[in-house]
């Protein structure tokens, strides 16, 4: 039996992975929107990591490193919080949306405390949208990886789908 802290770590790496499995998918499927709607590159995370990191605002041509390392790295750095949650037996389309709230909240939080973004309220429609699809695109692709990588149920998963578990009793936790 693999420790606690061990499963973490674990369910870390393997979600490192499936982060940047889930920021790749996520990815091709804003090009392909783009390709659609002929909206332009956004470089609110370049904007966001130059402030975050206290640097000189640079031209959007200057930005593209920043941007991809804000992009790949935030996609990446999260998905270790969702492979934990694999390990931890929180898994399937609940836990993706569970997550996919923690990879809005945080773009949101970084974006708005360095004054780079704005409240998803105060968009307008169709960038929300665009912007919760895409988001959810990285959620969800992101879990389906760190479910497949995760080791077989926890034990307490286990002991839930076995009905002589006192637990499943009347009167027992839910």
């Amino acid at each position: 039996m693999m420790s606690s802290d061990r499963r973490m770590l674990t369910g870390a790496g393997k979600g490192l992975v499936a982060g940047a499995v889930g920021v790749a998918v996520m990815t091709l499927g804003e090009k392909v929107e783009q390709a659609f709607t002929h909206r332009p590159n956004s470089f609110v995370p370049a904007h966001t990591l130059e402030r975050l990191l206290g640097l000189p605002t640079k031209s959007n041509g200057q930005r593209r490193g920043f941007n991809l390392a804000m992009h790949w790295g935030q996609g990446i750095a999260l998905g270790a919080l969702r492979g934990v949650m694999a390990e931890g037996g929180l898994r399937g389309p609940w836990a993706s949306a569970m997550f996919t709230v923690v990879r809005l909240t945080a773009d949101q939080t970084q974006e708005n405390i360095t004054g780079v973004g704005a409240p998803p309220w105060t968009w307008p429609r169709n960038e929300l949208l665009i912007d919760l699809l895409h988001k959810g695109i990285y959620g969800f692709t992101t879990g389906v990886v760190a479910d497949r990588l995760a080791r077989p149920e926890p034990v307490w998963v286990q002991a839930r789908h076995d009905r002589s578990d006192p637990l499943h009793h009347r009167g027992g936790v839910r």
